[in-house]
């Protein structure tokens, strides 16, 4: 049987519903698997792929030079496509099984500190009218909630329960969870309504463009790299590092760590505990700075 990558593709999409972003990236790596076997080992017969097929593979990615945190995605990718066949018995044993992943370096989340969020909502200057009152809440709400970019753009104005100071998201694979928001937030957000209802009635998204469209992810990179360039130099400035810097600040100012996982909409616990390794520097600092014999 030939490799029938559309088939996984449509399951992962309507049936797992996985977001555009992963399928996207799952698709791509398939794609570039398969033209390597038949390039490489003149072959589409998905039956026919082994370990060592796979493995070679992989030692082309990497003397490509390629990471080996992309190599370790796309391993994944194999991984559930194999998986899907099996279960489909389109092949009777699952070459992925014989197939180890490259080790990677644990990169530790990149995250604003406490003080220069508070100079950003503090002291900056954001300016006058619509565009600037928006720019202050999105950052406000990005860092308040730390929800997804996806999930910003996605809030309704119906997702905002201001009477009991609660959020709803619609998170990945349509789970949706509550996010508790404080009375300063609510205070914005008030003010924010009223004058994108006078400007814009009639447009239920709650976070629109200038001219009252709703909001799209070029935008939001664009207004929280300018925001944030006034207050931090770090390379990477992303509404991520902002989902990144709610996660840091919470747990360093001792939040429990399954509560930030429901905050943040995690499946694993595992996802969470990254957050706690610039806990961990932190307290080093702090103990090299204060301790006699550090």
């Amino acid at each position: 049987m030939r490799m029938n990558i559309q088939r996984f593709i449509q399951y992962i999409q309507f049936e797992k519903r996985f977001s555009v972003h992963t399928v996207k990236a799952y698709e791509n790596d398939l794609g570039q698997f398969k033209d390597y076997i038949v390039q490489t080992y003149e072959t589409e017969e998905v039956a026919e792929v082994s370990h060592g097929m796979i493995r070679s593979w992989i030692v082309s990615l990497m003397d490509q030079g390629i990471s080996s945190r992309t190599v370790n995605r796309k391993i994944t990718s194999l991984k559930s496509f194999f998986r899907f066949l099996l279960r489909k018995n389109e092949i009777s044993l699952n070459p992925m099984l014989k197939v180890q992943s490259p080790k990677t370096s644990k990169r530790l989340p990149v995250f604003v500190d406490q003080d220069k969020m508070e100079l950003l909502f503090e002291k900056v200057d954001f300016g006058e009218g619509f565009e600037a009152q928006r720019d202050h809440l999105l950052l406000e709400f990005l860092y308040a909630t730390g929800m997804r970019l996806s999930e910003l753009i996605g809030l309704k104005e119906s997702s905002i329960d201001q009477y009991q100071s609660q959020i709803k998201v619609l998170g990945k694979r349509n789970k949706e969870r509550i996010i508790p928001f404080t009375k300063k937030l609510q205070s914005s957000i008030r003010e924010y309504l009223q004058e994108k209802k006078k400007m814009f009635p009639g447009e239920d998204s709650f976070f629109v463009t200038d001219n009252g469209k709703p909001l799209y992810p070029k935008l939001v990179y664009r207004i929280v790299t300018k925001r944030l360039s006034a207050v931090t130099t770090l390379d990477k400035k992303s509404p991520h590092v902002l989902r990144h810097t709610f996660a840091t600040h919470m747990l360093n100012n001792g939040a429990d760590i399954n509560s930030v996982k429901e905050l943040l909409g995690h499946a694993n616990l595992s996802a969470t505990q990254v957050y706690t390794h610039n806990t961990i520097e932190k307290l080093k600092q702090v103990y090299k700075q204060a301790h006699p014999r550090a």
